[in-house]
């Protein structure tokens, strides 16, 4: 066959060999094509003939315009090869234009078959069409090291050094990449000495790093239980342990930023050690009345409940500990000849803690939304990866790998189903729209009204257990603490029934079923958050409430609150506890019973009821729920972090006990890449809520006169200019531009701009992971439409 040039001589067409006068084929060497499977260059037929790159087979290789005609074959023109190598490998190093289009504009295109090709025909009619500018232009050819030789080495450094890159980098084979390094070696050879020197020292570096980072990784807190349960349920599964762990390091680290400047200095400052003093300055131009605080403490006879009572819900004996905001009393702290304010590291540390976990879970949400990019494609490749990728190979209990059979036969059937209900979109009437918008209106405004109902519950639950929870004459212990913990029941009622109404509605609005989840997700953590909040504000109106002059002179209810950064942070520790204390309840009073009524009952219903599912998502929310008020919460309660970190330790054995012995995996399981991103942006949702109440708590409300770091302030955040006022004059001036309009105006100009770049970034980079898919089917047409024609010639000698 003509058309087929070189290819009509088998089989020396596939062993590379050239014309008459041309050499056989070599292998290339000390330019960066190691052997193994690799590309072979073929060698020009003339004596003055010249080589090409070497490029993966089959495909064809441009060469110069010195290259002998001779070789190419009657249906070639000079300068093209058709190359075979025996493992085919996929063109990701040659961008298409380079390869099939000619050098220079004027030129000739390919003849024969390759102008069959997908790729260059569509590369011709990319360069052909208008407005397409230097975008069809081939670039140079990759010179005798090839692109393979040069990626063999990272960015170019300072005098046009290159960074060796290691070897093991490359997704090569081990013969490959022995080769990739004989070739670093001997390049390293005509180096200098310095910079022999400095390479083998980065060398050493990266070694140590990465033997200190393997080192590391043992001492990674339940790195032995998560990884288990990985290999028993798979990876969404563990991204939820993965994710508790991480809650259980970050409440760490808060709890000991918030001891060391705030919980110990005030401890040893009380009581001498280190020869330190302290000062208390009384509140300036404030009431007397304003001023009393009698903690509820325990005096006389004291009943055992009586403690019980205190532990559960923060009064007695823990009021006056350091475990809340009245206990810090201290205005400056003297070590020697040191000063320390309190007020402001107080203030300070409540803005680090708060900076560190939005810093933190920026960088974890980053890598997760990398993840969940690569996953984001369209319907054929879902299909695809579902079918050929979709299994995790981390599973090796066989109820799990069942369960994962059946879970991705429940995601195909959910992709026809949502392509059936496309369709299904696609063909209705006006009259089929109008009735569904309607019907979704009319379920949202019963969303709207359970939410409504929920909010309403908690506001009145609120006031009336702030009202008679200090009436202790008339009520008994049990009937106090109900009291007390009527507000958390409400909330713990209402973040258990309203979810389940949610479900139910959802169904009738037709949403497809990837859709559905999502919708019922949001709408779950709304509720839960939301929640918070309203409890929050519902404090804040009793705490405002002020009908007398006495009252608005000292700004709040003093008589009600006369610590009422106390009593907020009462309400969060009770819901933390009580929050723990349901999980717990639920795991054994619930979970245990239902597994051993399965396991031991042969009654139809009870077989049919199943054991429960380990629903990821609904655990998550648990969590978040529980983080949410530790952040608003760490402000009145300055220890509240270490509570929430040995509540989340115990968490991790609860769930990993009932997941292992009561639960099953939920029918539904989310991928880990996605999952891990969503846990991530609820938490984030969830932290900046949190910076709502904290603001308004820290600038807006009055400070209480008769407790706490700032009873000398008018409010919280008085203490930054009070302690700027001391500053020098230069320093000052500095801070107050800063503050200034004149400064911030320019700054919000700089920080739009900068967020425009990045978004424009992220949209070509987009638009160059679109052309790289487009090339990957190119390149499989591409090897479909050789192999074709390479069966054609081999029938037709």
């Amino acid at each position: 066959m003509s058309g087929l040039g070189a290819a009509a001589e088998p089989p020396g067409w596939l062993q590379g060999s050239s014309g008459k006068g041309g050499e056989a084929d070599t292998e290339r060497r000390g330019e960066g094509a190691p052997t193994g499977g690799r590309p072979r260059q073929v060698a020009g037929a003339g004596r003055g003939g010249r080589a090409g790159a070497a490029l993966p087979s089959p495909h064809v290789a441009p060469l110069s315009a010195t290259g002998s005609r001779g070789a190419a074959g009657p249906g070639l023109r000079a300068g093209c090869h058709v190359v075979a190598s025996p493992a085919p490998q996929p063109l990701s190093f040659l961008p298409l234009a380079e390869v099939f289009l000619p050098e220079e504009p004027g030129a000739s295109a390919p003849v024969g078959f390759l102008q069959q090709l997908p790729s260059y025909q569509t590369a011709l009619r990319r360069r052909n069409a208008p407005g397409a500018g230097t975008q069809g232009r081939c670039a140079a050819p990759l010179g005798s090291g090839g692109r393979r030789g040069a990626e063999a080495w990272g960015p170019e450094q300072e005098g046009g050094e290159r960074e060796a890159r290691p070897a093991r980098e490359y997704p090569l084979s081990i013969a490959e990449k022995r080769r990739l390094r004989d070739l670093q070696q001997a390049d390293t050879k005509y180096l200098s000495g310095w910079k022999q020197w400095k390479r083998a020292s980065n060398k050493s570096l990266r070694k140590v790093l990465n033997e200190v980072k393997e080192l590391s990784s043992y001492l990674e807190l339940w790195r032995h239980d998560i990884h288990s349960i990985e290999g028993k349920f798979g990876t969404g599964i563990q991204s939820y342990f993965s994710f508790l762990r991480f809650l259980v390091l970050l409440n760490f680290i808060m709890f000991i930023l918030m001891f060391s400047f705030v919980t110990f200095p005030s401890i040893i400052s009380k009581y001498g050690i280190f020869n330190s003093t302290f000062a208390k300055i009384p509140p300036q131009n404030t009431e007397p009345h304003c001023t009393v605080y009698t903690p509820s403490g325990n005096k006389g006879l004291i009943y055992f409940y009586t403690y019980l009572k205190d532990l559960l819900s923060g009064t007695g004996f823990l009021e006056v500990t350091s475990l809340f905001y009245g206990y810090y009393t201290i205005h400056t702290a003297w070590f020697s000849i040191l000063s320390y304010n309190l007020p402001l590291a107080y203030l300070l540390a409540t803005f680090a803690y708060l900076a560190l976990s939005f810093i933190w879970i920026i960088k974890r949400s980053v890598e997760g939304f990398k993840q969940s990019l690569v996953h984001d494609e369209d319907q054929f490749q879902s299909y695809c990866n579902k079918v050929f990728a979709g299994w995790d190979f981390c599973i090796t209990d066989p109820n799990a790998a069942r369960l994962k059979h059946r879970s991705l036969q429940y995601e195909l059937q959910t992709d026809l189903e949502e392509e059936r209900l496309k369709r299904k979109i696609a063909d209705r009437t006006v009259k089929e729209k109008l009735r569904i918008y309607s019907l979704r209106i009319f379920i949202n405004i019963i969303v709207i009204a359970v939410l409504s109902g929920c909010f309403y519950s908690i506001y009145r639950a609120t006031v009336f257990s702030q009202e008679n929870s200090n009436d202790i004459s008339n009520m008994n212990f049990q009937a106090n603490l109900l009291v007390q913990y009527l507000p958390s029941i409400v909330i713990t009622l209402a973040n258990f029934i309203a979810p389940q109404i949610f479900s139910f509605l959802i169904r009738f609005e037709d949403y497809s079923p990837a859709f559905e989840i999502r919708l019922t997700l949001m709408r779950c953590v709304f509720v839960r958050l939301a929640n918070i909040g309203v409890l929050l504000f519902s404090l804040w109106s009793q705490i405002s409430y002020c009908a007398t002059d006495e009252c608005k002179a000292c700004g709040y209810n003093y008589k009600l609150y006369p610590c009422w950064e106390t009593e907020v942070g009462q309400e969060m520790y009770k819901l933390m506890i009580f929050d723990f204390m349901i999980i717990l309840a639920v795991t054994l009073f619930v979970d245990f019973p239902r597994k051993l009524l399965v396991t031991h009952c042969s009654f139809k219903p009870v077989q049919w009821y199943g054991l429960q599912e380990f629903r990821i998502s609904d655990n998550v929310l648990e969590i978040i729920y529980g983080q949410t008020i530790c952040w608003i919460g760490t402000f009145f309660s300055p220890l509240l972090p270490a509570i929430a970190t040995i509540k989340y330790f115990i968490i991790f054995y609860i769930k990993k006990i009932s997941l292992i012995h009561t639960c099953k995996p939920a029918a539904r399981p989310i991928r880990a890449s996605s999952s891990n991103f969503f846990f991530l942006l609820v938490l984030l949702i969830g932290l900046v809520l949190a910076f709502i109440p904290l603001g308004i708590s820290i600038a807006h409300i009055p400070s209480s006169k008769a407790c706490g770091p700032f009873k000398s302030f008018n409010t919280s955040w008085e203490v930054v200019p009070d302690t700027i006022l001391g500053f020098p004059t230069g320093l000052q001036q500095v801070l107050h531009g800063i503050a200034s309009e004149a400064f911030a105006v320019p700054f919000f100009v700089v920080i739009c701009l900068i967020m425009f770049y990045f978004m424009a970034l992220a949209g070509a980079h987009k638009r160059v992971v679109e052309q790289l898919r487009e090339q990957l089917v190119l390149e499989s047409r591409d090897k479909l439409f050789l192999i074709r024609k390479i069966t054609e010639a081999q029938g037709h000698p």
